[in-house]
């Protein structure tokens, strides 16, 4: 490894650490909705940054380095919650769902461009971008939903309606908005 390589792999590993701590931080904005027991907060913009900039490997780190400085008793969840009982509750399934979700937003950025090619210029960049963080929200979505099944004994109507549908319009902002910070920020990572 030359030493180019090893201050490559350092600035990503730093960039990491940024990241899991942008996700604590965006996971601190709350907004308790009265239905369900899932709260609407920022952690995905996170997310979606993460995998975006960092790409399926570092994205996904970041993301595992947060939740497992959550279990570890670091408060970093919603609500400054931490310990493997958040895991074990209700949103449990979302914070793994931010490993993955993280690691196919990067992957689908690294790979479908050089299968295809995306519309020219930035508005189809900007599109290819789009569609990979709603691809990783969709899988969040599954991850957390299948999730909040077992563990609340839901039935899949009632845990789409308390885990998805709430969260779809947000969650559509948070990818406009990721998006367009991604096109701002890539030239600096």
């Amino acid at each position: 490894m030359t030493h180019s390589k090893y201050s490559s792999k350092t600035s990503y590993l730093v960039l990491c650490g940024l990241f899991t701590a942008l996700t604590a931080v965006c996971s601190y904005i709350t907004i308790p909705l009265p239905f369900t027991p899932i709260p609407m907060n920022l952690g995905t913009l996170a997310v979606f940054l993460a995998g975006a900039l960092l790409g399926s490997k570092y994205g996904a780190i970041s993301m595992a380095v947060y939740a497992l400085a959550g279990i570890a008793g670091i408060p970093v969840f919603a609500g400054f919650q931490a310990g493997p009982g958040v895991l074990a509750g209700p949103t449990g399934g979302f914070i793994a769902g931010y490993i993955v979700a993280a690691f196919l937003i990067g992957f689908i950025l690294e790979h479908l461009p050089k299968r295809t090619s995306p519309p020219a210029g930035r508005a189809g960049e900007l599109a290819l971008c789009m569609a990979a963080m709603a691809a990783g929200a969709v899988l969040c979505y599954c991850f957390g939903t299948l999730w909040f099944m077992v563990v609340m004994k839901a039935e899949f109507i009632a845990a789409v309606t308390m885990c998805v549908v709430p969260f779809i319009p947000a969650d559509i902002i948070k990818i406009i908005a990721a998006s367009i910070l991604v096109r701002r920020l890539r030239q600096f990572i």
